[in-house]
């Protein structure tokens, strides 16, 4: 029994033991499932508990995702005819299977032509040569990564990313691919996405990672981050004006309620509301207005101001010189000199 099985028949006890933990498998099959694995175990000769013997078996993949690599690939690359299908078995050398190891010199080849065609900067080229590397060889990290790398140079982000993600999952140790990853992912617009990239690739570097994964790790968490604070200021609207606040009326306004009141409080116009058009039109009035809308802690003033206290009570109750409903004389109110210091 060769090692390669052996690994595999661990990878199997693997998937299961994790179906049954994130309920792929319902828990009233587990004693079937443990009666599988100890199956599988006895007859390969494994041992499941053995953690080395499972880093080394699967590494950090899984077999479910192993397998989502092939299927991925399935349809990418042309399939060899099946020994005897052409009706002569002399024509099986003529449609040997491609050689999936990085040492095929033929997809080597292929991918020193396409570095040299990104050098020059012809891209599509470039494409094409790493296309016909990864035919020879579709589970080479490299060739898949190189290939992001062109795409990405020309503009062609979705491709770029589903070669990245690829080549991670091929290898997650190559570092390159996380870093394609990450580009291809930010140029997309998912920053966060990208971010969980380049934390890989720093992760799989070591040693805090290189300036390069760092730089691009930086430039996704701040648009993250610029990204959470736009959503958070379209839930939360803003104060209109800092100095709004007790006393203040609707968007900011001073309340100008207590001053109404306290010049004859409901007096003036008809319905016992005051003459706007009267002291509107008064330009000193209107001056005051203007002031206390801009500060409304000059209202507080004013309205604490003891001579104008004793003014309104003069003119209260329809007094001399009063207007119709007790609504005081403006023309008194604003020659009077006290009101006019204010």
């Amino acid at each position: 029994m060769s090692t390669s099985q052996k690994r595999l028949a661990l990878a199997i006890i693997d998937f299961l033991s994790n179906s049954l933990k994130d309920g792929t498998v319902s828990s009233e099959d587990a004693e079937s499932i443990e009666i599988a694995k100890s199956c599988i175990a006895d007859t390969f000769h494994v041992d499941p508990s053995s953690q080395a013997a499972m880093k080394d078996a699967i590494g950090d993949q899984s077999l479910l995702s192993i397998y989502g690599v092939y299927e991925k690939l399935k349809g990418k690359t042309s399939t060899a005819p099946m020994p005897g299908a052409s009706g002569s078995k002399s024509n099986n050398s003529a449609s040997k299977p491609s050689d999936p190891t990085p040492s095929n010199p033929e997809a080597e080849s292929f991918k020193s032509q396409g570095n040299t065609a990104m050098q020059q900067k012809d891209y599509p080229k470039a494409i094409d040569l790493y296309t016909q590397a990864i035919n020879l060889s579709p589970t080479n990290p490299i060739y898949l990564s190189n290939r992001a790398a062109a795409y990405s140079a020309s503009h062609k982000h979705t491709e770029a990313c589903a070669d990245a993600e690829l080549a991670t999952s091929v290898d997650p140790k190559y570092t390159k691919a996380w870093s394609r990853l990450g580009l291809a992912r930010f140029v997309l617009g998912d920053a966060k996405g990208s971010m969980e990239a380049y934390q890989k690739g720093i992760e799989y570097e070591g040693n805090g990672g290189s300036e390069a994964m760092k730089k691009g790790y930086k430039t996704a968490k701040e648009k993250v981050e610029e990204e959470e604070g736009e959503g958070a200021n379209d839930v939360a609207e803003p104060p209109t004006s800092p100095r709004a606040g007790a006393g203040a009326g609707a968007g900011g306004m001073p309340d100008m309620s207590g001053l109404a009141s306290m010049l004859g409080g409901g007096g003036g116009g008809g319905g016992g509301m005051p003459d706007l058009g009267a002291l509107m039109n008064n330009p000193m009035f209107a001056s005051m207005a203007q002031n206390m809308m801009s500060n409304p802690e000059a209202l507080q003033g004013l309205m604490n101001n003891p001579r104008l206290r004793e003014m309104a009570q003069n003119f209260g109750g329809g007094g001399g010189g009063g207007q119709g409903g007790g609504m005081p004389d403006i023309g008194a109110l604003m020659s009077d000199p006290s009101l006019r210091e204010m």
